[in-house]
C-alpha cells in the first residue's frame, strides 16, 4: 500500500503550469506583438495583389513523405495513426498543402494566382533561439508565371516584408543561387547519380554550420575521391561570382542557371534593391526546388542567420498528375520575425486594452455607465474616432480603479458616480497631464 500523503498525491495530482516543451502561451502583450507581425505581413501581401488562404493542420503523411523527404517524416513531424487506422501529419510546412489545393482545382483557377498564408506549423525538433517546435509561418506563392518576373516579385516581396520589420538595408543581405548549378555540378561535373547528388547537395547545405574538417568528411563521402573533394572544395570558396563561374568547366553556352541568377541580380537592382548578393553554398533544404533560391540573411552577430528563404518548386504539382504548373514562393516564421524586431528595437509600444476607462463610483451607476460606453464607441472623442470605451465594473473603490487603469496604460477615464447619472454632465481626464475636458454627448 502506498502511504497515505502519497496515495492523495496520486489521486489528486498538481497539474503543472508549464506549457508543453517548445510551444508558447501568448499573453495580451504576446498577442500584440503577434498581431502586429501579422500585420505587416497582410499588409505587404494585399499590396501586391495577394489573396489569404488556409486549410486544416491535419495532412496525409504521404504528403510530405513524397516529396518533403523521410527525414522530415522521421525525425521532424508529429505523425500519427488515427482512429481510422490512417496515417496522418500534423503539417510541418505549407508548400506541399497548397500544391495539393492548386492541383484539386488546377482547371478551375485563373493564372497568375497569388497566394499567400500564416499557418500554424508542427516540427518535433530541439527548441533553440528562433526555431520552436509550434510555430505561425508567413508563406507567399505565385503560381503559373515561368519567367523570371516571378522570383524577382518573390524576393521583392521578402525584402519589403524585411524592411518593415525595422532592418535597413546594410542590416541585412538576400542571397542567391540556383538548384540548376547545384545538380550541373553534382550529376555532370561530378557524375554523381541522383540519390548522391541529393545527399552532396544536402551536405553542402549545412556547411557553415559544422568544422571545416566534419564538412570535408562528409563532401569526400559522397564523391568517394580526394582529387573530387578537391575540386569542389576550390568551387565552393570561390571569392565571388566571377571566380566561381570560371571554376566550372568551360562550355560552348553558359549554363542556364547561371544566366538565370544574372537576370535576377539585375532585374532586383532595376527595383533599387543592391543588398542581392550570389552566395555558392546556398542550396535550400527541401527538395521540391527546381530553379533560384534565396534567403534572407541576418548580418547582425546577435542573429547571424537565415531569417526567410524560398525559390522556385516547377515539379512538386507533377505529384498529383495532370498538367504542369510552376511556382515560386517563400515563408517567414513568427519567432523569428519577433526576434529580428527585439534585435533592431522595432518592438511595437505596449499595447492598451482601451483608449478610456470608465470608472463608475457605486453599482447603481453601472447601467447608466455601460450605456454611456455604448454611446461613445459610435462617437468621435478627443479625435479618437470610435474609441475603445472599457467599463470597470469590479466595484472596487474609486482610488484602486484609477490606479488599475494607469497600470494598464489606458490614457483617459471618466468618472461616473450619483452625479453624473443624474445630471448627464460628464468629464473626460487624461490621466498623464491631469487635463479635464467636458463631454458632450
Amino acid at each position: 500500500m502506498y502511504p497515505m500523503n502519497e496515495h492523495k498525491a496520486k489521486a489528486n495530482p498538481k497539474l503543472s503550469t508549464e506549457s508543453y516543451k517548445g510551444v508558447r502561451d501568448f499573453f495580451p502583450a504576446d498577442m500584440a506583438v503577434e498581431k502586429h507581425i501579422f500585420d505587416i505581413w497582410r499588409s505587404v501581401s494585399e499590396k501586391y495583389g495577394y489573396e489569404e488562404y488556409n486549410a486544416s493542420v491535419l495532412e496525409p503523411a504521404d504528403l510530405y513523405r513524397a516529396k518533403s523527404g523521410e527525414e522530415i517524416i522521421n525525425q521532424q513531424t508529429y505523425t500519427f495513426i488515427d482512429r481510422g487506422d490512417r496515417e496522418v501529419t500534423l503539417r510541418p510546412e505549407m508548400t506541399p498543402t497548397v500544391a495539393r489545393m492548386v492541383a484539386a482545382r488546377k482547371r478551375e483557377l485563373v493564372y497568375p494566382l497569388r497566394w499567400y498564408s500564416i499557418p500554424n506549423l508542427f516540427r518535433y525538433e530541439n527548441p533553440q533561439r528562433g526555431r520552436l517546435r509550434e510555430f505561425w509561418q508567413y508563406n507567399m506563392d505565385i503560381f503559373g508565371v515561368s519567367s523570371l518576373a516571378a522570383e524577382i516579385e518573390c524576393i521583392q516581396i521578402a525584402y519589403d516584408i524585411t524592411r518593415k520589420l525595422g532592418l535597413t538595408d546594410t542590416d541585412f543581405e538576400i542571397r542567391i543561387h540556383n538548384r540548376k548549378v547545384m545538380n550541373y555540378i553534382g550529376r555532370d561535373i561530378f557524375g554523381l547519380d541522383e540519390v548522391k547528388a541529393n545527399a552532396l547537395l544536402k551536405a553542402i547545405d549545412r556547411k557553415n554550420k559544422m568544422p571545416k574538417e566534419v564538412f570535408v568528411t562528409a563532401i569526400s563521402e559522397v564523391l568517394g575521391d580526394e582529387t573530387k573533394t578537391a575540386k569542389l572544395l576550390t568551387i565552393l570558396n570561390s571569392k565571388n561570382f566571377e571566380e566561381f563561374t570560371s571554376n566550372l568547366p568551360q562550355t560552348t553556352e553558359e549554363h542556364e542557371g547561371i544566366s538565370e541568377i544574372k537576370a535576377v541580380l539585375a532585374g532586383l537592382e532595376e527595383l533599387g534593391i543592391t543588398n542581392a548578393v550570389f552566395d555558392q553554398t546556398l542550396t535550400r533544404g527541401s527538395d521540391y526546388y527546381t530553379g533560384i533560391v534565396f534567403e534572407i540573411f541576418d548580418k547582425n552577430p546577435e542573429n547571424r542567420r537565415s531569417v526567410a528563404g524560398g525559390g522556385r518548386y516547377d515539379d512538386l504539382l507533377d505529384l498529383f498528375g495532370g498538367d504542369k504548373v510552376s511556382a515560386v514562393g517563400f515563408g517567414m516564421g513568427d519567432v523569428i520575425a519577433s526576434d529580428l524586431m527585439d534585435t533592431y528595437g522595432s518592438l511595437p509600444p505596449a499595447s492598451t486594452p482601451a483608449d478610456i476607462m470608465i470608472i463608475v463610483v457605486g453599482e447603481q451607476n453601472t447601467n447608466y455607465a455601460l450605456a454611456i460606453a455604448k454611446k461613445l464607441r459610435e462617437q468621435t472623442v478627443l479625435g479618437i474616432n470610435s474609441p475603445r470605451i472599457s467599463v470597470d465594473i469590479s466595484g472596487r473603490k474609486i482610488g484602486d480603479q484609477i490606479k488599475a487603469a494607469d497600470k494598464r496604460g489606458v490614457p483617459h477615464i471618466i468618472v461616473i458616480g450619483d452625479e453624473e447619472t443624474k445630471n448627464g454632465i460628464l468629464k473626460i481626464k487624461t490621466l498623464v497631464s491631469g487635463v479635464e475636458t467636458s463631454l458632450s454627448l
